[in-house]
């Protein structure tokens, strides 16, 4: 990316991606027993909101620029079709597919928000317990180590793995990661958050 006067606030953003992807891998490498993500499985990419900030949408436009134009408009007819659906929805939270994903495949993945490059981790929560992704229930990530009715670790299920490994959570929330302390050690600004399809309706300025 040029770092000009114009894109330097998307350069810095690059860097706090950068050193969050340092944290993540980290993270996602002491958890290994427990996450079965693989390419192609994309159940966090369906039927959900998928949050994005000012700078994370203009980053991740910037990326789809860069695809190839038949990709480009397969993007397009999907968010055409997305605000058509949005449109005519009479619910109170509108579920959708991610645009941007193609054959099962994130088409924009060096580019993706920050909520998905964390999904598939436990989160702590405010009072102190762990949330597991959604996929565990659906017999993926930490789902050999869950007692899924109690929505708790199993130790008799985390013996049996026979690793040294422990499963946890990380301080890795969505608002955590876009709060006032990142951004002024990044020197950035996330702006307003919402859902992605929402900002094709009124991009940020």
């Amino acid at each position: 990316m040029d770092c000009n006067e114009q894109n330097l606030m998307l350069c810095n953003y690059a860097v706090y991606l950068e050193f969050l992807n340092e944290k993540l891998n980290k993270f996602f490498e002491s958890q290994k027993p427990y996450i079965f993500c693989r390419k192609g499985c994309a159940k966090c990419c369906k039927n959900s909101q998928f949050p994005y900030s000012a700078i994370e949408f203009r980053y991740l436009l910037n990326g789809a620029l860069t695809l190839d134009k038949r990709i480009q408009e397969k993007i397009e007819a999907n968010i055409k079709e997305l605000l058509e659906k949005k449109k005519n929805f009479r619910g109170k939270k509108f579920l959708y597919d991610c645009p941007f994903l193609i054959d099962d495949v994130c088409s924009v993945y060096p580019y993706r928000g920050v909520i998905c490059r964390t999904f598939g981790l436990m989160t702590n929560t405010v009072n102190q317990k762990i949330k597991a992704p959604f996929c565990a229930f659906k017999g993926l990530n930490y789902s050999n180590v869950l007692n899924l009715r109690k929505k708790t670790i199993s130790v008799r299920k985390f013996k049996k793995l026979n690793t040294k490994l422990e499963p946890l959570g990380f301080n890795i929330s969505y608002k955590y990661l876009t709060c006032e302390d990142y951004e002024r050690t990044f020197n950035i600004k996330f702006g307003e958050s919402k859902p992605v399809i929402d900002w094709f309706e009124a991009p940020p300025v």
